[in-house]
């Protein structure tokens, strides 16, 4: 049977208004335009109008309507994927979830929180901080009004990702709107009123992580969060060769010593410094720059841990490794206060964010720590021939299982001929990190369109039958994982 005809705006608009109210139903030109657009080179395309939810029966209305008329559904938050997950690209409704911004519970005895959609990094923070010290959890390098739930299902990153892994691995359930406005709880709350683990329960929270919300619409969540250590040091080293830097990466990462090491080329430090497209680098510069967290709530063992720190450095240094002495974060700071941006999480890098042009993407990428050397330099070398600076991004994973390879691109939206420029950039460093065995994370629907025919035949098969039974009518932010099958 054909799918019944599209209703127009006007029609859709009434009824969802019917449903929620007309204040939370949205149409005007502007609203339309910034919600069917954001920092990537990603074309654009307006929805048909944006709804605002403020609770898990708006968006169960909002879904059943939806699913009744065939009109896709695109959730978001805060819009800064830079991904281009979030652009409407059939139109439709964009359901805007930032309004549902509780954190429902902090379990501090068994150390889970619950969180709605619109619950942002800054919300956690100044809820542990104010009210369970005793707590911590991890924080990303996007800004802190931008969506904890959204980066859990989406695998992200933080500062305790080396500790801990990525943050899917963090969720001990979900509450999931389906495509017919049914509701489905994974988890051990499926059946037990303490929502502490996703184990030993089938894993059906697996069916909502990195699908990019085509299976359902996620409308509360149970994360993992951690004690909070005493006693806390922010390192940064500077180091001139890539090979040299990273067997040191690699040789402390194994050692439990920190909780985060990361690393970032040296566009990034002249960015922070106000340079607007940094293509240079004298060579007695510093090519990249090493940070290393480590934390104890025990004076002992922050001291121990430190001795091993600088034991390791020295071997490095006499396996004829150049490397900067350490600096601690607060003595940055007091030199220079730019750096204030890299001493405690959540943070805003305001110089991705508001350079003139104002457009941000990246090709980022999880895989193997072996690789790191090879991918990092031919990355960098990718970017400066087509003129871009070479900002590159690392971080080890779940103790150095795997790592992150980032490749940063600042460009003018207002340029189309650098768009496509970045368009063409993005689509070889893909290929770059899939060659070097990376696979490219918050994976955009060009990526998957690209290497479709890479994908294992039954990844393939079980994906689209899982995409079907979900949702028959795809209506749930269509165009992500479109593999054909």
């Amino acid at each position: 049977m054909p799918a019944p005809p599209r209703p127009d705006a006007d029609a859709l608009a009434s009824l969802l208004a019917e449903k929620l109210g007309p204040g939370q139903v949205l149409r005007d030109a502007d609203t339309l335009r910034r919600y069917g657009e954001d920092l990537t080179e990603v074309p654009g395309h307006p929805p048909d109008l944006v709804v605002r939810a403020h609770s898990t029966a708006d968006v169960q209305a909002v879904v059943r309507i939806a699913n009744e008329h065939r009109v896709p559904v695109v959730p978001v938050v805060a819009g800064l994927n830079v991904g281009g997950l979030a652009i409407p690209e059939h139109g439709g409704i964009v359901l805007d979830l930032a309004a549902m911004n509780r954190i429902l519970e902090v379990n501090e005895a068994d150390q889970y929180m619950i969180v709605e959609p619109g619950v942002s990094w800054a919300d956690v923070r100044a809820k542990l901080d104010r009210d369970h010290p005793a707590l911590r959890f991890g924080y990303s390098f996007s800004p802190p009004h931008t969506s904890v739930l959204c980066n859990c299902l989406m695998d992200g990153l933080t500062n305790l990702s080396l500790l801990h892994g990525s943050t899917g691995d963090w969720i001990n359930g979900v509450e999931a709107v389906l495509a017919d406005g049914s509701i489905l709880r994974t988890g051990a709350h499926a059946l037990s009123p303490a929502w502490c683990t996703n184990s030993p329960m089938p894993d059906l929270t697996g069916l909502f992580v990195n699908f990019q919300g085509s299976t359902g619409i996620v409308t509360r969540m149970s994360v993992q969060v951690w004690p909070n250590r005493k006693f806390r040091e922010r390192l940064f080293v500077l180091a001139y060769d890539i090979d040299q830097a990273y067997a040191f990466v690699k040789r402390l990462m194994r050692e439990e010593v920190c909780d985060d090491i990361g690393g970032v080329t040296w566009p990034l430090m002249k960015l922070l410094f106000g340079q607007a497209r940094p293509l240079y680098r004298d060579p007695a510069e510093p090519l990249v720059a090493l940070y290393f967290d480590i934390a104890s709530n025990f004076w002992q063992a922050m001291t121990a841990k430190k001795e091993i720190f600088a034991q390791l450095l020295a071997e490095a240094r006499a396996a004829g490794g150049r490397f900067e002495d350490p600096l601690d974060i607060r003595d940055l700071v007091r030199i220079e206060p730019r750096f204030v941006a890299f001493a405690d999480f959540p943070t805003r890098f305001d110089f991705l964010l508001d350079h003139p042009g104002g457009g941000l993407t990246w090709i980022g990428s999880y895989g193997p720590t072996s690789q790191w050397e090879a991918g990092i330099k031919a990355g960098m070398r990718i970017m400066e021939e087509r003129g871009f600076p070479p900002i590159v991004v690392t971080r080890p994973m779940a103790g150095g299982h795997f790592g992150v390879l980032r490749l940063i691109t600042v460009f003018d939206k207002r340029d189309e001929a650098e768009v496509r420029r970045v368009r063409a950039l993005n689509e070889a460093l893909a290929d770059l990190v899939l060659e070097k065995g990376f696979v490219p994370y918050k994976t955009p629907g060009w990526v998957v369109r690209r290497h479709a025919k890479a994908l294992d035949p039954g990844f393939v098969r079980v994906l689209g039958a899982v995409r079907n039974a979900l949702d028959p009518n795809r209506i749930l932010n269509p165009g992500r994982w479109e593999t054909g099958g």
